[in-house]
């Protein structure tokens, strides 16, 4: 049915990874496993993080909003696909759809402003450490939290209501396990210059320009963990930093591989590209922060030392 120029869709089909039906239970499995190994992971980081007096400090508490994050994050994708591959059914509704979106969209974004905070974090605590307590005050820190939560609704908004507008007249199989922006773009037989437009100016802001922030703070990080005497401070002040680092570069890794390219050169790797950002990064967070942390993974010993005498 259509209403004008624009034909009205009631509904997608989520092709996911492969549509070989024996591939279903192996892929199934996986992901229900990754998914758990994500949702208990970074519920553990947060426990461990609350329970610990030790860590209510302004490091450790963007860290337990990362994690809370990319619960959100996972939670949105995953478990649509584990029910489409259970009922053996690809379909998502429109409204469905574009929800998706929004929240990937949104939550891409709130790990994408955290890790640049967190850099700021290093970086006060680092090259000013004088300043720290001063500078990284809990007003501060739950401040930045808030409007980060606030202007990160905007973006997703726009191309939620610009997608809106657009006709899918040629198919609605999505080459990919959930509604991602490009494949959804890809689908569209309109004019989609507007929504490109919107992607490289303020997708450049919200995403291109946190990346050059943590780049030009960790140059400054740098130069002065160089102009330390001791060896022993050197690898201390990198140990801090070290984490944050492996989480950004794979975040960001796969992140503006698949992005910045026009939407029209998208293909079905690309989608297989983007599950390492929207999947195997949030999983493999956690086990980042604990196994690279002393502090993280003692309050880890201590929380689940507590469980085990609780439920004795």
């Amino acid at each position: 049915m259509a209403r004008g120029n624009q034909t009205i869709v009631s509904e997608f089909f989520l092709l996911g990874l492969s549509e070989v039906p024996e591939h279903q239970p192996l892929l199934f499995g996986l992901f229900l496993c990754m998914y758990v190994v994500a949702v208990v992971g970074n519920l553990l980081i947060i426990l461990a993080i609350g329970s610990t007096s030790n860590l209510h400090t302004p490091m450790y508490f963007f860290i337990a909003n990362l994690s809370c994050v990319d619960i959100c994050f996972t939670s949105v994708t995953i478990p649509k696909m584990l029910l489409n591959i259970q009922t053996q059914s690809q379909s998502i509704p429109y409204v469905g759809c574009l929800t998706q979106m929004y929240f990937l969209i949104l939550f891409l974004e709130l790990d994408n402003v955290l890790l640049a905070v967190m850099a700021y974090d290093r970086f006060v605590a680092i090259c000013h450490p004088l300043h720290y307590t001063i500078t990284m005050s809990p007003k501060f820190c739950i401040t930045v939290v808030s409007v980060a939560l606030i202007i990160t609704n905007i973006y997703p908004l726009i191309h939620t209501l610009l997608m809106d507008t657009l006709s899918f007249c040629a198919s609605v199989r999505i080459h990919h396990i959930f509604c991602e922006l490009y494949a959804l773009l890809k689908l569209s037989c309109s004019d989609i210059h507007i929504n490109e437009l919107v992607v490289y100016t303020l997708g450049s802001c919200l995403f291109v320009a946190p990346f050059l922030f943590i780049s030009v703070s960790y140059m400054h990080i740098f130069s002065a963990i160089l102009r330390l005497h001791s060896s022993q401070s050197k690898l201390k002040a990198f140990s801090t930093c070290s984490s944050h680092l492996a989480v950004v570069s794979l975040f960001y890794g796969t992140l503006f591989g698949v992005y910045l390219r026009p939407s029209s050169s998208y293909t079905i790797e690309d989608s297989v590209a983007t599950v390492l950002y929207a999947v195997v990064a949030p999983m493999l967070n956690p086990f980042i922060y604990s196994l690279r942390n002393k502090d993280m993974k003692g309050a880890l010993r201590n929380l689940l030392r507590w469980r085990k005498i609780w439920s004795w």
